[in-house]
C-alpha cells in the first residue's frame, strides 16, 4: 500500500510537471462561438458579448453563489476534488447508477470550451490532462472569470454578462443577491432553471443554492429566510435578433456542427469559432410571424424547414412555437408520423414501374386480406370514396388512402421503401401495408432531403446549415462542398411535380374536392403541394424550382388538435408568398419527352366535353388515341 501511494503521488506530480512544462493553453476566448447568416452579418454571439467581462465586474454574490453551488473546494484543490470524486464513485456503486458526478469548475470549463460532451475515456483523460495545464497556468480568478464568461445560463446565453443582461436587463457587476442565486441555480439544467422557461422551479433551484451557501457558511439562516418574499421581475428579451424561434436555428446549427467529422475534437488552441450558415433572417421572421399570427392555441406545437432546392441551403427553420418555453427541437429531434405526404414518392415509384397519371383503380371501401389470416382494412378521409375507378392524378389530388395501398400492393411493399432511400432518406421504414398512408414515424430534417429531391428536378442534395467553418484568426476549417447525384428520371419528376398542382386545381372538384383547394385563390404562382393528416398530426408541404417550405403542427403528448389542417395551410401560404414576392415566377421545364394531354380528371378519358385537365405522359405511354407512330 505505501508503494502504491508513494507511486501514486510520483506519478501525479510527475503529471502536474508535464502539464506546467506544456504550452500555456489561450482561455480568454475559448468557447466563444460566432453564428453569421448567408449575407455574412453576425446573428449571434455564442459568449456574452463582444467584451470578455473581467472578474471585478461580476457580483460578488454571483461568484459566490456558483462556487458555493458548483464546486466549494474550488479555492484549495488543484483541478480535482478527489474527496468528491470519491464520494460520487461510492454513491453511484451503493446505487448502480452513473447519476452523481464529481466536476469541478475547472473540469467543468474545460468541458465548456469543447463542442461535444462524449463519455468516452479517451475524452475523460483528455479532459483531465487539459485540466491540469488549465491549474498549472492559470489562478483560480482567472480560472473562475473563464468559467463564467462561458457556461450556459438558459435561452440561447453562454456567458454571465449576456444571462444578466437578458434575464434582468443588467450588467453582471449590478446583479443583487436573489438574482446572483437564480442565475447560479440555471447551468445544472439550462432548459429547466431559467427564469423564462419556468420561473417556479429557478426560485426551487435558487432556494437550493442559497442552502448550499448557508452550509458553507457564505450567508446565515435569518438571511436565508428573507429571500424570495416578493416576485422578481424578470426581463427576458434582447435588444437585436429578439426572434423567439431564431435559437432553434442555432440549435440546428450547432447539432451540424457536430456531426462534420474534419473539425478537430478540441479547439482550445484555435480559440473559438466562427459558424457562416445559410440562415435568411427575413425568411426566420416571416414564417415566426406566420406562427405568431396563426397559432393561439398553446397546447399545439410546429416544425417547419425552409429550403432552397436548388442548393439544399436550410434558410429558415422553427424547431418550436417559442424557444423560451421550450427548447426542443422538433426539427432535428423528433419522429412523426407523416401521413400522406408520403403519397409523392409512391406515386413516382408507380410511374417508374409503369403507370401513369391516366392509371386508374377503384375507390371503394375495400378489405384486404393479408397473409396469416390477417386483414388490413384502410379508410378515406370522411369516408368519402367514388365507388368507381379514379385516375392516379385525383387519387393524388383528393389523397385517396384506397387508391395509394393498392398501388402499394401492385407494386410491392419494398418498393416504396427502396424509392425514398433513393431520394436520400436515412430513416429505416417499415415495408408494411400502412406505409404508403405515412404511418412509419420520420425526422422532419430526414424527410426534407426526400422532397428536396422532388422539388430540385431528381437531383438528390444534402440538406445544410453551415456553408463554412473559421477560427477566430480566419483559418478555414470546414466549407461545404455542394454534392449532387441525379437520382431520378428528370420525365417522372416533372410529371409528379406537374400532378401535385392539382391539389388546389378546381377542374377536380366532382365528388370530392382537392386538399389544398381553399389556397387557390391565395397562390399568385404555381407550386407542387401535398397535405396529409393522422389522428395528431398535420402537415403541408410546397415548392417550386425557388423554394420548399415543409410545415407540420401538433401536440407533443399526441393529443388531438382540431383546427389546425386550415391553421398550417394559412401559415404555410402566408410565410411562401411573401418570401417570393420580388422574385420573377418560375417553373420546371417540360422534359422534351414528355408530352402533355387534356383529360377528364377523374376517368382520364378523352375530354369530349365537360371538364378538362392537362394530363402529362412520357412519349410511348400516353392513351392509344394520341398514340405517337413510331418510325422505323
Amino acid at each position: 500500500m505505501l508503494i502504491l501511494f508513494i507511486t501514486g503521488i510520483l506519478t501525479l506530480g510527475g503529471l502536474y510537471l508535464y502539464a506546467f512544462l506544456s504550452p500555456k493553453i489561450v482561455i480568454k476566448t475559448n468557447g466563444k462561438f460566432y453564428i453569421y447568416d448567408e449575407e455574412n452579418a453576425l446573428v449571434y454571439q455564442g459568449s456574452s458579448t463582444s467584451e470578455w467581462v473581467h472578474i471585478e465586474d461580476i457580483s460578488d454574490d454571483l461568484k459566490k453563489a456558483i462556487v458555493s453551488v458548483e464546486d466549494k473546494n474550488f479555492y484549495k484543490h488543484q483541478g480535482f476534488d478527489y474527496l468528491r470524486i470519491m464520494k460520487a464513485l461510492i454513491k453511484n456503486i451503493k446505487t448502480k447508477s452513473l447519476l452523481e458526478g464529481g466536476s469541478t469548475i475547472s473540469q467543468q470549463y474545460i468541458k465548456n470550451m469543447y463542442l461535444t460532451f462524449d463519455k468516452t475515456w479517451k475524452r475523460k483523460i483528455e479532459e483531465a490532462f487539459l485540466t491540469l495545464e488549465l491549474e498549472v497556468h492559470y489562478s483560480k480568478d482567472e480560472i473562475l472569470e473563464g468559467y463564467l464568461n462561458t457556461i450556459n445560463f438558459g435561452q440561447g446565453n453562454y456567458g454571465i454578462e449576456d444571462a444578466s443582461l437578458y434575464y434582468f436587463n443588467k450588467h453582471a457587476k449590478d446583479l443583487n443577491l436573489e438574482e446572483a442565486l437564480i442565475l447560479a441555480g440555471i447551468p445544472r439544467s439550462p432548459g429547466n432553471y431559467n427564469p423564462v422557461s419556468n420561473y417556479d422551479k429557478s426560485i426551487y433551484r435558487a432556494k437550493i443554492v442559497a442552502e448550499t451557501m448557508v452550509n458553507n457558511g457564505l450567508m446565515t439562516e435569518e438571511e436565508k429566510s428573507e429571500l424570495f418574499q416578493n416576485p422578481i421581475e424578470i426581463y427576458g428579451k434582447r435588444d437585436k435578433n429578439n426572434l423567439q424561434t431564431l435559437m432553434y436555428y442555432q440549435d440546428a446549427v450547432l447539432s451540424e456542427l457536430n456531426s462534420i467529422k474534419n473539425i478537430p475534437s478540441s479547439l482550445i488552441d484555435a480559440g473559438g469559432l466562427k459558424i457562416y450558415t445559410t440562415l435568411d433572417l427575413e425568411k426566420q421572421t416571416l414564417l415566426e410571424n406566420s406562427i405568431k399570427e396563426n397559432m393561439k392555441d398553446d397546447k399545439t406545437q410546429i416544425a417547419s424547414v425552409y429550403i432552397d432546392p436548388k442548393t439544399g441551403a436550410v434558410n429558415a427553420l422553427v424547431g418550436g412555437k417559442n424557444y423560451s418555453q421550450s427548447q426542443y427541437n422538433r426539427v432535428t429531434q423528433s419522429k412523426r408520423q407523416v401521413g400522406s405526404t408520403i403519397k409523392p414518392f409512391l406515386y413516382y415509384a408507380a410511374l417508374e414501374n409503369g403507370l401513369t397519371m391516366a392509371s386508374t383503380f377503384r375507390s371503394e371501401l375495400t378489405t384486404f386480406n393479408m397473409s396469416n389470416d390477417k386483414t388490413y382494412s384502410p379508410n378515406n378521409y370522411n369516408n368519402i370514396y367514388a365507388n368507381k375507378n379514379i385516375t392516379m392524378a385525383s387519387a393524388l389530388a383528393y389523397s385517396d388512402n384506397i387508391f395509394a395501398v393498392k398501388t402499394h400492393f401492385f407494386l410491392g411493399s419494398d418498393v416504396l421503401v427502396y424509392t425514398m432511400k433513393k431520394m436520400g432518406l436515412k430513416e429505416n421504414l417499415q415495408s408494411i401495408p400502412s406505409l404508403a398512408l405515412g404511418t412509419n414515424e420520420i425526422n422532419m430534417l430526414d424527410y426534407s432531403t426526400a422532397y428536396t429531391t422532388l422539388a430540385s428536378g431528381g437531383y438528390k442534395r444534402n440538406v445544410h446549415l453551415i456553408r463554412r467553418v473559421e477560427d477566430m484568426n480566419g483559418n478555414l476549417l470546414y466549407e461545404y462542398k455542394p454534392k449532387e447525384e441525379l437520382v431520378l428520371n428528370s420525365n417522372y419528376v416533372f410529371i409528379i411535380n406537374q400532378m401535385l398542382t392539382n391539389a388546389y386545381n378546381p377542374d377536380y372538384i366532382d365528388y370530392n374536392s382537392p386538399t389544398a383547394i381553399t389556397l387557390k385563390g391565395r397562390l399568385s404562382r404555381d407550386y407542387a403541394i401535398k397535405t396529409g393528416t393522422t389522428d395528431n398530426d398535420h402537415w403541408i408541404v410546397g415548392y417550386n424550382p425557388d423554394a420548399l417550405l415543409m410545415i407540420w403542427t401538433g401536440n407533443d403528448l399526441n393529443e388531438d388538435t382540431p383546427g389546425y389542417s386550415k391553421i398550417v395551410k394559412n401559415i404555410w401560404v402566408e410565410t411562401m408568398e411573401k418570401s417570393l414576392k420580388d422574385k420573377e415566377k418560375t417553373w420546371y421545364e417540360i422534359p422534351r419527352n414528355v408530352i402533355g394531354i387534356p383529360l377528364n380528371p377523374i376517368t382520364g378519358s378523352y375530354a369530349t366535353k365537360g371538364k378538362s385537365s392537362m394530363f402529362y405522359f412520357v412519349k410511348g405511354t400516353e392513351p392509344e388515341i394520341y398514340a405517337t407512330p413510331v418510325s422505323n
